[in-house]
């Protein structure tokens, strides 16, 4: 009997780690829509700059830094950063999730293969005593 429950125990595991692995995934994704948010508002702002503005790919640089240059520049920045991490964050947990769906799946079908392999014990078990009536 304490190796059903034991079982049950890492089936119950496993679909727990599996939700927070879920729950992990989103946060990683919601990271990267705010580091997208950042990264549009950091562009906007350095556009409504006035004078001319030099960028360097997507990264604006001024030959005279002032406020807005230097919030926008952050804002640029902390966004890529964002955007970078929401993804690593996002996909690692992802796998994660999709082991543990699999190691999940293996222990399920471990409970059936031994489920029926109890009910042909029984059945037979029935079958012999009713053969020595």
């Amino acid at each position: 009997m304490s190796h059903v429950r034991m079982e049950l125990n890492l089936r119950e595991y496993l679909h727990e780690k599996a939700q927070e692995s879920r729950n992990n995934e989103r946060q990683g994704y919601l990271m990267l829509v705010a580091g997208v948010t950042f990264f549009v508002g950091g562009v906007l702002t350095n556009l409504k700059i006035p004078g001319d503005v030099w960028w360097f790919l997507i990264i604006p640089y001024h030959a005279d830094f002032n406020a807005g240059a230097i919030l926008g520049l952050s804002l640029i920045m902390s966004g890529l950063c964002l955007m970078i991490l929401g993804i690593i964050v996002g996909s690692n947990y992802h796998r994660e999730r999709e082991w543990l769906m699999e190691e999940l799946k293996k222990t399920y079908m471990n409970e059936l293969r031994k489920a029926k392999a109890n009910e042909l014990k029984i059945q037979t078990e029935s079958k012999k005593k009713k053969s020595f009536s």
